[in-house]
């Protein structure tokens, strides 16, 4: 059984990829999480802290492996 780990997406991103991150942690539509950003950032600014929070400590998404034959293997150790 693979461990999920949280990183910042490469494909789904708007910014820096936080919400669509977690988007895919959680299996939930990214635009969700995108709303909430702008709505605490809008709120008292929280959200904008939060996500410079996220976005320095979550690790990008790393490289897919190409693996002989022109395939790509996705590595998430």
């Amino acid at each position: 059984m693979a461990i999920k780990k949280l990183y910042r997406s490469r494909r789904n991103k708007m910014v820096a990829g936080v919400a669509g991150g977690i988007g895919k942690y959680l299996d939930v539509d990214p635009v969700i999480f995108r709303v909430l950003f702008i709505f605490l950032t809008f709120a008292g600014g929280s959200g904008a802290i939060l996500y410079l929070i996220l976005m320095s400590i979550m690790p990008i998404d790393p490289l897919p492996l190409e693996v002989p034959g022109g395939r790509t293997h996705e590595s998430h150790d």
